[in-house]
Parts: C-alpha cells; structure tokens; sequence
C-alpha cells in the first residue's frame, strides 16, 4: 500500500487520550514533554491534530477559548508542533489554516517564536506586542511588602473570576476552576477585604511557571511573585508583557533573567480584551 500523502490526510480533534502522542511530538522538537501542561490544554481547550500512517501525530496544536461556548470572544493558539521528519513540508501551515476556518469570526491571539512568525504573518497574523521570559532563582532582600498575600481559598473563587473577566476581557472559568488541581501554589492579594490580585505557580518539568499573574499594580504584582517565590525551591519562569518595566527590572534585581522573547500576535483584532496593566503574566503562553 502506497504511504498516504500529507495534503489528503485528515486533520482531526484530539483528546486526552493523545495525550502521549503530543508529549512524544513535544519531545520529538527538542520541546519538554510537558505532559502536565498538555492535560489541561487538552481537557479545557480544543486539540487538533493529523495521523502519522506510521504512528504518532504528524502536527498538533490547541485553541483555547474563551467567552461564551456559543460564541467565544477570543481564542488562543498554542503548542503548534510538526514532527521533525515532515518538516518544511506545509503542514504546520495547513493546519493552522484549518484553524483560522474552523474559527471563523473567533478573534486568536498567540505567542510566536521568531521561528514561527513567518509563518503566522503569512496567514494574517499581526504583531501587537511582545512578551519577555525570564527565569531564575528569586533571590529576596529581606524588605517586607506592604500588600498583603496569602494563600486562596475555595471561598475566594468567585472573587478571582470576577477580577479575572475585568482584567483578561472575557471569560475564563473553564481554565481557572482547574488552577486549585493543575497548580501547586494559587495566592491571592487583598486589601480591605477586597482581592485586588491573584497569581498561581504550576510545575514545568524543573521550574515552577507563574502565571496567571493578575494584579492591581506593579507593587501588588511583585509582592504576589515574592510571595510564591517564598513557597518553593524551584527556579521560577515567567512571560511577562514588555510594557510593564518596572516589573521586568525589579524581578531581573531579585535573580531572574531574560531567556526569550516572543511576538504577541493577533489574528482579527488589533488588541486584545481587558486591561493590559493589571495582565502582567498569562496562564501560559500556549493558551493565553
């Protein structure tokens, strides 16, 4: 039997019971496995993907989306992944021309690489700012903050999507009901009674991810950050919105260090929903 050749085989919706054959795929592009990451990409977003004949996935990616079920306001595209032996072959365009039309209407925004971002702007994607990576060691001075943080509760969870859907521009139950399982650490700052911030640390292979990071102001933000910094002996990585400057220079003077940057780009919008200046970092990059 002839091998099938990639332009005819379908692309189909994947589950968690791919699960595996994405992590393989990750890991087959130098990429973690990142098995933890793919579970909740995979349960709160939709995957889609293309069969190897030979076995294993040719390409996946995941879009996750947010708003309503019936007519989601923005989705995010993420883990756009083809296997090393059919590279620079198209297929990584083609599927994610089928996710521009499966779509429709539905605003994305994603995070691009500098590898990936011919390849986007080809489709119509276009750059709207630019995320900074840093990861390292937090390194603390001793100096008490003055927001106070502590660790979240059940009972804190209609306050957090309150804040959440003011701040992201839509709603994003789906991805935070699953925080309290998929992270280690969720902490909530507050004044007065009243949450003024919020932010969870995840594990990713040797490091703990922070994100979401939603804060009132910078000084809330770093007081969040210390205060899961203080919970874990594991390196910290971060994406961070450029913009916020006082944040990037003050956690690169408590050990962190610039490992990337990353376009973020949008396809039918020309920014994104909510307010940028409480949105210091995403749940991760791969779902906004």
């Amino acid at each position: 039997m002839p091998t099938p050749s990639l332009a005819s085989l379908p692309v189909r919706r994947l589950t968690l019971r791919d699960l595996a054959a994405c992590a393989d795929l990750s890991e087959d592009r130098g990429w973690p496995r990142e098995e933890h990451k793919w579970g909740l990409l995979l349960s709160a977003g939709k995957g889609y993907g293309i069969d190897d004949p030979d076995g294993g996935l040719v390409t996946a990616c995941v879009v996750t989306e947010y708003g309503s079920q019936e007519r989601p306001t923005l989705g995010a595209v993420g883990m756009v992944l083809v296997a090393e032996r059919h590279a620079r072959q198209g297929v990584g365009r083609r599927l994610m021309r089928h996710i521009v039309s499966s779509m429709g209407t539905t605003p994305l925004t994603l995070h691009a690489t500098p590898h990936g971002l011919p390849l986007y702007e080809e489709l119509g994607f276009k750059a709207i700012g630019r995320a900074e990576m840093l990861r390292g060691h937090f390194v603390p001075t001793g100096a008490q903050h003055e927001v106070a943080t502590r660790a979240a509760t059940a009972e804190d969870l209609p306050a957090i999507l309150r804040l959440d859907e003011e701040v992201f521009g839509a709603d994003r139950t789906h991805i935070l009901a699953r925080l309290p399982a998929f992270a280690d650490q969720l902490r909530v700052a507050e004044e007065d009674g009243r949450l003024t911030g919020y932010a969870a640390a995840w594990p990713n292979m040797d490091t703990h991810v922070v994100g979401p990071l939603i804060a009132r102001d910078t000084p809330t933000a770093q007081a969040l950050l210390a205060s899961l910094a203080a919970h874990t002996d594991r390196p910290l990585r971060t994406d961070i919105d450029v913009r916020h400057e006082e944040f990037l220079g003050w956690a690169k003077e408590h050990g962190l260090t610039s490992v990337a940057f990353n376009a973020v780009m949008a396809y039918g919008i020309t920014e994104l929903p909510g307010d940028w200046r409480r949105r210091f970092a995403p749940v991760t990059v791969a779902a906004g």
